[in-house]
């Protein structure tokens, strides 16, 4: 899926299953497949999209390009350089290159740190600057993310802060060390939509000054749609549709995200909005379906190809791909009404 551009890092057919215990009554503890052969390349200066549903296993994966958990298999490569296995100096190396924005800010923030001390903990670690150089560092940085004047925050805590404050200290905190590559994981799942939007502009201003490449993780396709040049779309581990990010939502190829885009609130001139009703309200009852993910939820499914065969990504347009037996390429729903927006 490479349209020319530079790869900055890539997944090669990723997978992770997590264990599952047994009941406190005996019974026995199974697997869950979080990522299933999961093949992504995402380039330098963009901003990519990975958009799914709750328990997708889009945070899986950011967690495994941060190595705070291992794949149990594939391997990742950052500027062509395999990062998997790696430990010591070289993993040391690696997470300054790499840094995370985790969703809960109140979480991701020690409470016994002041703003101060949380931002400057990532240059102790890696022994960057000191002294008046790392204040002047923490001071720009912070005001950098919009905490100005930044001498009014660096002496109080999180607690201190709204919730829209502590996310721009834990975007600081990620900032600081100036990384090549973020993963920001539902940055403003947790705020309202004024100051989403403000993060946004943040994530937007960080690409440009820093010239740094953001996943950014996230179940909203509008969201997505705003912030981001490509949107993949994952659903139960696997990757159902990968393209720009206007043609993935005005000219949609998978079922699945065919979906995601009927349950979006619209507002505006829309006119007669197409309703694709790709979703069964409820799950067909197969058993031991080794076919596409979607097939128990899908209205368009073939009952007998669907749900033996595994579709792979085929092209579907310019650099726009979907996994689905009966996507095919072209303009089937036209330019959309640029007075119709969508909603979060």
């Amino acid at each position: 899926m490479d349209n020319g551009n530079k790869t900055i890092l890539e997944l090669k057919n990723i997978s992770k299953t997590y264990k599952t215990k047994g009941s406190f009554f005996g019974s026995i503890g199974g697997e869950v497949v979080a990522l299933n052969r999961i093949s992504l390349s995402i380039y330098h200066g963009e901003i990519f999209g990975l958009v799914g549903e709750s328990g997708s296993g889009k945070t899986t994966a950011g967690r495994l390009i941060v190595r705070l958990e291992e794949p149990w298999e594939g391997r990742i490569y950052l500027g062509g350089e395999e990062i998997t296995g790696l430990k010591g100096k070289e993993l040391r190396a690696y997470r300054r290159k790499v840094q995370m924005i985790f969703q809960d800010p109140y979480q991701s923030l020690n409470p016994q740190l002041s703003i101060f001390e949380s931002v400057a903990e990532p240059l102790i670690i890696h022994k960057i600057e000191d002294g008046d150089g790392r204040h002047e560092h923490i001071r720009n940085t912070l005001k950098s993310v919009g905490l100005s004047p930044p001498e009014e925050f660096m002496s109080r805590y999180p607690h201190q802060l709204s919730g829209g404050q502590r996310q721009r200290v834990a975007i600081a905190r990620a900032m600081v060390l100036g990384p090549e590559f973020v993963v920001a994981d539902e940055p403003t799942s947790m705020l309202d939509a004024s100051y989403s939007a403000q993060i946004f502009e943040i994530l937007l201003d960080v690409r440009e000054k820093l010239k740094a490449t953001i996943l950014f993780i996230t179940h909203n396709l509008a969201a997505a749609r705003y912030l981001c040049d490509r949107i993949a779309v994952i659903y139960r581990g696997h990757l159902m549709e990968v393209g720009p990010a206007d043609d993935v939502i005005q000219n949609p190829k998978h079922p699945y995200t065919q979906a995601l885009i009927d349950a979006l609130p619209k507002f505006g001139d829309c006119g007669e909005a197409r309703q694709y009703e790709t979703y069964l309200r409820s799950e067909r009852d197969v058993s031991n379906s080794m076919g596409c993910p979607f097939f128990i939820r899908c209205s368009k499914a073939h009952r007998i190809r669907c749900s033996k065969e595994v579709p792979l990504l085929k092209p579907v347009g310019s650099s726009h791909y979907a996994a689905c037996f009966y996507a095919e390429p072209g303009d089937e729903t036209g330019p959309e009404d640029k007075a119709c927006f969508y909603g979060t």
